[in-house]
């Protein structure tokens, strides 16, 4: 008996990424993205790691899902690829791992990993969000450039003893690690428009800094939390939780739910619900100097939310990255197009 897509919940035709994507993870891409030639030469130095030799990895030591196999699993993939119209429907690999970790990885045909983890941490509703998430990671193109930062990082520790070769590739590294945290929060997004359930996607992200007791926590007692964090004591503060991020991937759990709730309460996830939404048919036509310029307003309003004493003391800083921004990235499209 084959899975059938479940209907019951708001599907979106032709969406774009751009319709979830955080400013400052839209406004990379977009950019990156202009530049010809710049997917080959990306889809080469992501083969630094072997998609085949992945996919074999899991194969062979872990449990692919579908039909007769985490069945339920099987369904949400299914049902998250129906609702953000992916083309093909992604595998998902569930690894023996007590750590709670997903991750969709691979260039050609990118695949999910899962671990047990996280599979046993969450509810089926809260399971949603999660796999929404890494299906949002893999329409947005995210899985291609996670490979490359993988690939890079076990570079930058190979030739970590030529002084001048590591430093070039660990400022490159920590870009693609801002990148890569700014992407987590819009494949939050993308989680909730898979999942469909506001209340569910902040308690999973609760559930990945407290563990399954959900009954001894609280979501409102979360994000006051989360604003405790903002509001640090003086500057000095504010240089640890920037050091904090070196190596790190993902935002920490209190800004991510802190931003999801913002963003579900912003207008933007209601219009999509209504069917206002980007189309992929018009990706080409975005403009590069647009995102941009989104992408400092974006960085701007963030740190005038702030309480971060570090933070406020270089808020003048960005006054003009918008303008001078757009610029450059004119000047790169207009380059692009007459070569």
């Amino acid at each position: 008996m084959t899975t059938e897509p479940d209907r019951s919940r708001t599907r979106f035709p032709g969406i774009s990424a751009r319709a979830y994507e955080h400013p400052a993870d839209r406004g990379a891409l977009v950019a990156l993205r202009s530049l010809r030639g710049f997917d080959t030469v990306l889809k080469k130095m992501s083969g630094l790691f072997n998609e085949r030799s992945l996919r074999l990895h899991f194969l062979a030591g872990s449990v692919r899902v579908g039909e007769q196999q985490f069945r339920d699993v099987h369904q949400d993939v299914v049902d998250a690829a129906h609702i953000l119209d992916l083309p093909e429907t992604p595998e998902l690999y569930v690894v023996a791992d007590p750590y709670p970790r997903a991750m969709a990885i691979g260039s050609d045909r990118p695949f999910i990993v899962i671990s047990t983890g996280l599979f046993d941490l969450l509810d089926a509703e809260e399971r949603r969000f999660t796999i929404g998430h890494e299906v949002g990671h893999i329409l947005s193109g995210h899985a291609v450039y996670r490979t490359l930062l993988l690939a890079l990082t076990s570079l930058a520790l190979r030739v970590a003893w030529i002084p001048l070769g590591y430093m070039g590739l660990r400022a490159i590294v920590l870009a693609l690690e801002e990148w890569h945290r700014k992407s987590e929060l819009s494949c939050d997004r993308a989680g909730l428009l898979a999942s469909q359930d506001p209340e569910a996607s902040k308690r999973a992200l609760m559930k990945l800094a407290g563990g399954s007791r959900l009954g001894e926590m609280s979501v409102a007692a979360f994000k006051e939390q989360a604003r405790d964090y903002d509001a640090a004591e003086d500057a000095r503060d504010g240089v640890i939780k920037l050091l904090s991020l070196m190596g790190r991937t993902h935002p920490h759990a209190v800004i991510r739910l802190d931003e999801l709730d913002r963003w579900a309460g912003s207008g933007e996830y209601s219009r999509i619900l209504a069917g206002d939404y980007p189309r992929r048919s018009d990706d080409r036509d975005a403009s590069i100097s647009d995102e941009v310029r989104n992408a400092a307003k974006s960085y701007q309003e963030s740190w005038s939310r702030t309480a971060d004493p570090l933070i406020s003391t270089l808020r003048d800083v960005a006054n003009s990255v918008a303008e001078t921004g757009g610029k450059i990235f004119d000047n790169i499209a207009n380059r692009a197009r007459r070569s």
